[in-house]
């Protein structure tokens, strides 16, 4: 018990101690400052720039940035949709895969292309090495980075600046972000024992005698940005619970920080913006403390294991169903937490098997998406929070709301809303019908509230562009492709649209003098304010979901139903 206490300690301590560190690069990479790899970048981005006719120094307003991220993302898609369906005539297909159903690829293609990379397949049986290289692969980097972009546009907006240039911002969040740490990550990575390969099948002699295919391919380099550019679609249909995906400790640790490093950095990159170091702190640790619980939580439930098992056995055991051993409980619930809190996606057991406190810390963190959020616009949702904290505490003192200086008038509070209710309508009403039409519709495998979960857990992912999921779903049906694709592109691109213009609004008004009776936002009593706002605004929004999933199966196995 105490190693997979220290093993969840250590990790969270590394994260702790590597965020200032990529949040202070993060901010100098888009205030414009100087880098150790500028000498390398900057030739490449001046040509890059130069064949693009991209100027990045013409500022955008809002609409013309979210323009921009709409049709560079919508020609992305056609470009990814015909890789998919012509992959059986493309070269790098050693096993002759054929191209996938229409609605597998339109999900698919809609899926990477939104950070999302929600799997209704088995990546090794269904797309060529093509496919996973030229088309998922390119997507892992473009969908992170437009994360990223926009979260910096939206942090400019609030600290008073003009939100740039998507493209540049595209542009230097792959080159000097992406790219590099993936470079290196995918070294360790090899080094670890992780396949790179352009080989076939591995063909193998069994104990038994009989031939064994073992699926090999470009893993590392795959695996690397699935967890930094919080991606979370994998190579091999079991993800990060495959041995060539995840071979070992250190490559779970590797993978494990990969996917919390950006998030949770951007916090502290908000701060040297706003040169308010002492809120981001603030911040980072009111998220810290909230995930901390969860992880504490799911921990104890998997450690503890499953009751009605424990009484046949004799004795507590951990909960091993569905998780690797080489990774055991306590690295199996913290990775659940972090994929999840981080909007990742990747797992390394399957959650399916999760006990309940595990599946109400994971739908947690997808109904709230702020712990620590998605690729760049998890922060953005996390000020979002701030922003109506400071309207509703504004509202209890009798005076204009205010936020760094700027005053929080009626359109910043209708966009806001916007953000956060596109979330339970785009995961609540498909979850309605699905249960309108259970025998035709639901694919459910676990009768009762188990099974609640599967349904509420797949539409929850798809709309917080997590991707992970309870995969005893049979979800690879016309009805999941296409209902689960209208819930990703809402999660995604209404939020982004609506958070530049509030963004872009923000950064227009006139800063007003701070006096004696402005509301500080860097207090704890503020800080403590918003807390209770998350609970409240959001997770009492999903509350009675939770109370007909994981807390109602709880309760059913505590009295050993």
């Amino acid at each position: 018990m105490l190693q997979g206490w220290m093993q969840i300690a250590l990790t969270l301590i590394l994260v702790i101690a590597t965020t200032p560190l990529l949040g202070r690069y993060i901010a100098r990479v888009f205030l414009g400052e100087r880098t150790l790899l500028d000498s390398v970048l900057n030739p490449l981005e001046k040509i890059i720039f130069l064949l693009s006719g991209v100027r990045p120094e013409d500022e955008m307003t809002g609409w013309q940035y979210a323009k921009a991220v709409i049709y560079s993302n919508l020609a992305m898609a056609i470009l990814v949709f015909l890789i998919l369906m012509t992959q059986g005539f493309l070269p790098l297909n050693p096993t002759e895969l054929k191209a996938p159903s229409w609605d597998l690829a339109l999900h698919t293609t809609l899926s990477f292309l939104t950070n999302t990379d929600q799997q209704h397949y088995s990546g090794e049986t269904t797309y060529s090495y093509a496919s996973q290289t030229f088309a998922l692969g390119f997507l892992m980097f473009t969908s992170a980075a437009t994360g990223l972009a926009v979260g910096i546009a939206f942090i400019r907006g609030l600290t008073g600046r003009g939100l740039g240039n998507f493209y540049g911002d595209l542009t230097k969040a792959i080159t000097r972000i992406l790219l590099p740490m993936s470079v290196v990550g995918g070294l360790l990575l090899i080094m670890a024992g992780v396949p790179e390969t352009l080989a076939g099948v591995a063909t193998a002699t069994t104990l038994e005698g009989a031939t064994q295919a073992i699926a090999r391919g470009p893993v590392a380099h795959y695996e690397i940005i699935k967890q930094i550019g919080e991606n979370g679609g994998g190579f091999f249909g079991i993800n990060s619970a495959h041995p060539f995906e995840n071979p070992n400790g250190f490559s779970n640790l590797l993978a494990t920080w990969a996917m919390i490093s950006i998030p949770s950095a951007f916090i502290y990159t908000y701060g040297v913006f706003a040169n308010n170091l002492k809120q981001a702190w603030l911040v980072f640790w009111m998220v810290f403390i909230i995930f901390l619980f969860l992880v504490v939580i799911t921990a104890i439930g998997e450690y503890q294991g499953n009751p009605l098992v424990n009484s046949l056995l004799g004795s507590q055991q951990p909960n091993l169903e569905g998780k690797e051993v080489r990774f055991g409980w306590a690295q199996t619930a913290l990775w659940a937490v972090m994929t999840t809190a981080t909007m990742c996606g990747a797992v390394n057991g399957m959650h399916d098997s999760l006990m309940p406190p595990g599946g109400f810390s994971t739908l947690s963190n997808l109904f709230l998406q702020i712990i620590w959020g998605g690729q760049g616009t998890g922060t953005a949702y996390l000020f979002i929070y701030l922003i109506l904290a400071v309207f509703l505490t504004g509202l209890m003192v009798g005076r204009t709301p205010e936020f760094l200086g700027r005053k929080i008038e009626k359109q910043e509070i209708v966009l806001s809303s916007v953000v956060l209710l596109v979330h339970p309508f785009a995961v609540l009403i498909p979850w309605a019908i699905v249960f309108a039409f259970p025998d035709t519709l639901s694919g459910i495998s676990n009768p009762g509230f188990h099974g609640v979960s599967q349904v509420v857990y797949e539409y929850a992912s798809a709309a917080a562009n997590n991707g992970s999921g309870f995969e005893g779903l049979g979800d690879n049906t016309l009805w999941w492709n296409l209902s689960a694709s209208v819930s990703i592109l809402a999660g995604r691109y209404i939020p982004i649209i609506a958070l530049l213009l509030l963004a872009d609004g923000i950064s227009r008004k006139q800063p007003v003098p701070m006096t004696a009776g402005t509301l500080r936002t860097d207090t704890r009593l503020f800080t403590g304010v918003t807390g209770g706002v998350i609970l409240i605004l959001g997770a009492l929004t999903f509350f009675p979901v939770l109370v007909l999933g994981p807390i109602a199966e709880w309760f059913l196995i505590a009295k050993g139903s």
